[in-house]
C-alpha cells in the first residue's frame, strides 16, 4: 500500500513539471512607433472676433411723426438715393406755410420801409425834414431787411424739417430689418429712433482683441520678419462652422492704448468678401502666426503624455526597449506638439498603446506613417 501511494506521488511530481516546461513565454508586443521629424513651423494663435460690415450707417428719423410709409424689401440691397421711410408730412408743410406767410409779412413791410425812405431823401436834402427823421427811415429799412432774412430761414429749416420726412439711403448697401412698422411714432424715445441699418460688405471689418502679452509677440515677430513698413502679416477668420475663410485678411488699425481694466488692445483686420457670405454680427476667430521656427522639431499630440504641467513620451532604445523622457514644448502646432527640447530628429517615439508599455520593456516597433487630420 505504501508502495503504491509513492507511486502515485512520482507520476504527480513528473506531470507538474511537464507543464512547467511546456509554459511559453509571451510574444514581444508590435507597437506603433512615429519617427521624429522637423520642418518649417509657423506657431498660430486663435482670437475671438466681431464682424461688422465695411460701414455700417444707422438710419436716424430726424424728425418726429407717424410713419406712413416702408418703401424697401428688408435683407435687400438698396441704392444710395433709394426712398426708405416716409414720416407724416402734413405738420410740416403748415409750418413751412405759415413761414412763408412771415416771409410775405416781412417782404412788405421792407416795401414799405424802401418807399418811406425813398421819400425822405429829397426832403432831407433841402432841409425839409430833420437828421433825426431820415435816420429813423434808414434805421427802419435795415431792421426791415434783417426781418426778410429771418423770415427767409425760418421757410428754409421749415422746408429742411419737411425733407426729413422722406428718409433716403445715404449709401448703397444691404439693408437690414426695420425697427419700426407702418404707424408707429418715431424720431423721439422711447419710440425708435434708429430706424435700421444699411451696410456695405463686400469687404468685412473684423475686431478682436490682444493681451499684452499677445500684442508684444506678435509685434516682435512682425519687426523681425518684415522689414519693408508697407507688408503686413496675413490672417486667417475661422468660421462658426469651423471652417476657414478662403479670403486672407489684413490689420488696418490697432488702438492707440491698452484698456485699462481688460489689460487688451483693440485691433481690426479688413477681410475681402465678394460673395457676400460673411455678414454683419457674426462672431469667428481670427488666426495669427505668432511665430515661424525653422526645423522645427515636431511630434503628434496622441504620443505625449502630461503630468502635472509636465510632457513625457516613451522612446525605443537600444535594443528595443522602451524608455520615458521628458520633453520640453513650445507650443500645439495643428495636431502636433512643438518640440523645444528633450527629442531630436530620428528618434522613434511610442504613437499608441501608451497606457500598456512601461520603462525598460520590450516591444517589436512598427513603423507608422501619422496623417494629420487638421484642415486648413
Amino acid at each position: 500500500m505504501k508502495a503504491k501511494l509513492i507511486a502515485i506521488g512520482l507520476g504527480f511530481s513528473l506531470f507538474s513539471c511537464g507543464k512547467e516546461q511546456t509554459t511559453q513565454t509571451p510574444p514581444t508586443p508590435q507597437i506603433h512607433v512615429i519617427q521624429v521629424s522637423s520642418q518649417k513651423v509657423d506657431l498660430e494663435k486663435d482670437f475671438v472676433a466681431q464682424i461688422y460690415g465695411k460701414i455700417d450707417i444707422p438710419i436716424r428719423a430726424r424728425t418726429e411723426g407717424f410713419l406712413e410709409g416702408i418703401h424697401f424689401q428688408e435683407g435687400r440691397m438698396v441704392r444710395k438715393g433709394d426712398l426708405l421711410y416716409t414720416v407724416d408730412p402734413d405738420p410740416f408743410k403748415e409750418n413751412v406755410n405759415a413761414a412763408v406767410s412771415n416771409l410775405a409779412e416781412a417782404q412788405v413791410a421792407l416795401t414799405q420801409a424802401n418807399n418811406d425812405l425813398a421819400r425822405y431823401e429829397p426832403l432831407a436834402e433841402i432841409n425839409a425834414i430833420s437828421q433825426k427823421d431820415l435816420d429813423a427811415a434808414i434805421s427802419k429799412k435795415k431792421s426791415a431787411e434783417a426781418m426778410v432774412q429771418a423770415a427767409q430761414s425760418r421757410v428754409n429749416y421749415q422746408k429742411i424739417q419737411l425733407g426729413y420726412t422722406s428718409i433716403i439711403s445715404p449709401i448703397s448697401g444691404l439693408i437690414g430689418k426695420t425697427n419700426a412698422k407702418v404707424g408707429e411714432f418715431v424720431g423721439r424715445d422711447p419710440n425708435p429712433v434708429i430706424l435700421n441699418t444699411v451696410s456695405i460688405i463686400d469687404s468685412v471689418r473684423v475686431e478682436f482683441f490682444l493681451s499684452e502679452n499677445d500684442y508684444l509677440q506678435l509685434f516682435r515677430e512682425y519687426q523681425e520678419t518684415h522689414q519693408n513698413a508697407q507688408q503686413s502679416q496675413p490672417l486667417k477668420l475661422i468660421l462658426a462652422d469651423g471652417t476657414v475663410f478662403e479670403y486672407e485678411g489684413y490689420v488696418d488699425f490697432i488702438n492707440r492704448q491698452i484698456d485699462a481694466n481688460t489689460g487688451t488692445i483693440l485691433v481690426q483686420a479688413t477681410f475681402p468678401n465678394p460673395e457676400n457670405l460673411i455678414r454683419p454680427g457674426q462672431f469667428a476667430r481670427v488666426r495669427a502666426s505668432i511665430r515661424s521656427v525653422e526645423n522645427g522639431v515636431i511630434i503628434p499630440q496622441r504620443a505625449v503624455n502630461e503630468f502635472q504641467g509636465r510632457f513625457f513620451v516613451f522612446i525605443v532604445g537600444e535594443g528595443n526597449q522602451v524608455k520615458q523622457q521628458e520633453i520640453k514644448i513650445l507650443g500645439p502646432y495643428r495636431d502636433f506638439y512643438l518640440i523645444d527640447s528633450g527629442l531630436k530628429v530620428g528618434d522613434q517615439v511610442v504613437l499608441e498603446a501608451l497606457q500598456k508599455v512601461s520603462e525598460g520593456q520590450v516591444i517589436e516597433p512598427v513603423p507608422f506613417q501619422f496623417e494629420s487630420q487638421y484642415k486648413d
